[in-house]
């Protein structure tokens, strides 16, 4: 028998999985300086008149007032919420049925997941610049089409400025639907198959069971889906320069273009900073109720 002169003594929490600690180091440093300091260098630049070259003169809310009263940013404004909120529906919904039919142990799923994941791939100048082919009309969809007999078929969403923002949105679920399509593949392998064995013994309908039963229960990987989704539809730039570059007029100007505009080609730092300030309040709009709905309630 072991004995003991009393009770063991329990390591300071701070020095508990010290190596661990240690190997993070880097890292944390990383995040603190990079991301963390990068970012308050941007705020706090956002309140001066910086133009080619940062300086703290530091200008109030002046360019946040210029910001909010400049056509272009307004439109950027108008054309990210379009492209967003239905960018965030449609994906959601045709990745999610996608989904559902491979879920179905379907003949050759692994090839259909391939192919539809395929566009991931790519990067975002390549799909626009493929899309910009294929609604291009003269040689592109509408020429095809008319080819084919149909001489009065019109399909030019690029060259309008009341649908060019649709354009845009095809080619963006074009590829990012693959990745949703897996996100809810993933989802739906994890429910039970005995909840499915349960639902047609009771004679539940297909489609109640995945409204009520299985949506429900995929809470966690719906809201990691919109996160990304949302993050994505933010930094949105690529697609809008491959595409259009912004035209026709402004009329498919995004903010991250408008970021990038004016901190390169206007040299007004300042303005720039204060845009992508605004950006970053919209990522954090979208992260803090996720961080909440993860962590918080679980606590």
């Amino acid at each position: 028998m072991r004995i003991t002169d009393g009770p063991t003594a329990r390591p300071n929490r701070l020095f508990r999985n010290l190596n661990a600690k240690v190997a993070s180091i880097p890292m944390i440093l990383t995040a603190l300086v990079v991301f963390v300091g990068g970012t308050g260098w941007t705020v706090v630049h956002s309140f001066t008149n910086s133009r080619l070259l940062p300086r703290l003169n530091f200008i109030g809310l002046a360019q946040y007032e210029r910001l909010w009263t400049t056509p272009r940013w307004l439109i950027s404004i108008e054309n990210l919420l379009i492209y967003g909120s239905l960018s965030l529906v449609f994906s959601l919904v045709i990745g999610f049925l996608l989904a559902a039919l491979l879920d179905q142990k379907i003949r050759f799923e692994d090839t259909f997941r391939t192919i539809f994941l395929y566009p991931f791939a790519l990067s975002f100048i390549v799909t626009g610049l493929v899309w910009q082919w294929l609604l291009n009309p003269d040689f592109g969809v509408q020429q095809v089409v008319r080819d084919l007999g149909w001489e009065t078929f019109i399909f030019n969403p690029l060259y309008t400025k009341e649908t060019v923002i649709y354009g845009i949105l095809i080619a963006g679920l074009w590829q990012g639907t693959g990745l949703v399509m897996c996100l809810m593949l993933a989802g739906l392998r994890g429910i039970d198959e005995d909840i499915w064995k349960a639902a047609r013994v009771d004679g539940i309908p297909m489609w109640k069971t995945y409204i009520f039963i299985v949506i429900p229960m995929m809470r966690p990987v719906f809201v990691t889906t919109l996160v990304i989704i949302a993050s994505g539809i933010v930094r949105v730039y690529d697609l809008v320069v491959a595409q259009t570059s912004g035209g026709p007029a402004l009329a498919s100007e995004v903010p991250a273009k408008y970021v990038y505009d004016y901190m390169f080609a206007a040299q007004n730092l300042g303005q720039g900073f204060a845009a992508s300030t605004m950006m970053l309040l919209t990522v954090a709009i979208v992260i803090v109720p996720w961080a909440y709905l993860e962590f918080g309630r679980r606590r």
